[in-house]
């Protein structure tokens, strides 16, 4: 009796399928992944200064509304919180320049229609750079 030779073969192995799942598996995480966006804003205010005719353009712009609704520009008052009277003021303060960055402090007491209004303002005149300052508090208010 004459006993046949087994040849044994190598395994082989096909990764190209076990290559398109992984790719596959990345691409739906990479589709199913929200990423975070934080704008970290690092400004700079401008000091106070006694010189009335600015030639430089500041850093950032400082709104701050106190809590009968005048509006202060850079610490000068403007005459009145019309969205007309916000807009020229911003113009003599920034020129031409949307990118600098907009402040907002308002009063906590401030009627809500101006702190709308200079954002609505601000929104117009195509500034993408606003922030609303607020101060941090350690507890809950009593």
């Amino acid at each position: 009796m004459k006993l046949q030779n087994h040849i044994k073969e190598d395994p082989n192995v096909d990764l190209t399928s076990l290559i398109d799942v992984i790719f596959l598996l990345l691409i739906f995480f990479m589709v199913s992944t929200t990423f975070e966006q934080q704008a970290l804003l690092k400004v700079d205010l401008p000091e106070a200064s006694a010189v009335e005719n600015r030639t430089e353009i500041p850093d950032s712009l400082e709104l701050v509304i106190d809590n009968e609704g005048r509006m202060f520009l850079n610490d000068q008052r403007l005459i009145d919180s019309e969205a007309r009277t916000l807009q020229a003021a911003i113009v003599q303060a920034a020129g031409t320049r949307r990118d600098i960055p907009l402040i907002l402090r308002a009063d906590r007491e401030t009627p809500h229609h101006y702190v709308v209004t200079s954002m609505d303002v601000a929104a117009q005149m195509g500034f993408s750079n606003l922030s609303i300052a607020t101060d941090r508090t350690d507890g809950l208010p009593e």
